[in-house]
């Protein structure tokens, strides 16, 4: 065991977890953030996308030893009311059926819109390809990332 700080929406930790200890467990089980959710554990998904440092990773594959130091950003850090663009137009566009993928897609489609405020349909689909969504939504997911992006998007 090993002593890492770590900051998380702006607010710094010092966690004792094993090097090689998933950010994902982190998060959940250390900081008792459960936006982030656990899928496949296999980074094949998506749905524990959160950002380090602005870019969007796969928190299930992300070792604590890897993150720390850094500035980790979880869906609970997006917006303390649900105010961003992308939270906004994912309920406008009824993106969310179950729900479940939806953090981790939201937090992918975050970190395109700020490399990229005005993405095409192409490069939102490439970027969105690697989500996972069980019950299709792919089509609002499209949709609402391109009212957001037309809203200001970051």
């Amino acid at each position: 065991m090993s002593e890492f700080s770590i900051t998380v929406n702006g607010e710094v930790h010092s966690v004792e977890a094993d090097p090689d200890m998933p950010l994902l467990w982190v998060l959940r089980d250390l900081l008792g953030l459960t936006g982030t959710k656990f899928s496949c554990g296999i980074g094949a998904c998506g749905a524990c996308t959160v950002h380090i440092d602005g870019a969007a990773v796969r928190s299930c594959l992300t070792p604590i030893s890897t993150a720390a130091g850094k500035q980790v950003t979880t869906i609970e850090g997006l917006s303390s009311d649900g105010s961003h663009p992308l939270q906004k137009a994912w309920i406008e566009k009824q993106v969310a059926q179950c729900g479940y993928c939806q953090p981790g897609q939201i937090m992918t489609a975050a970190a395109l819109l700020a490399a990229n405020p005005d993405p095409s349909e192409e490069e939102i689909s490439a970027v969105m390809a690697g989500m996972l969504c069980r019950c299709g939504m792919y089509s609002r997911v499209l949709a609402a990332i391109q009212q957001a992006a037309a809203n200001g998007g970051e």
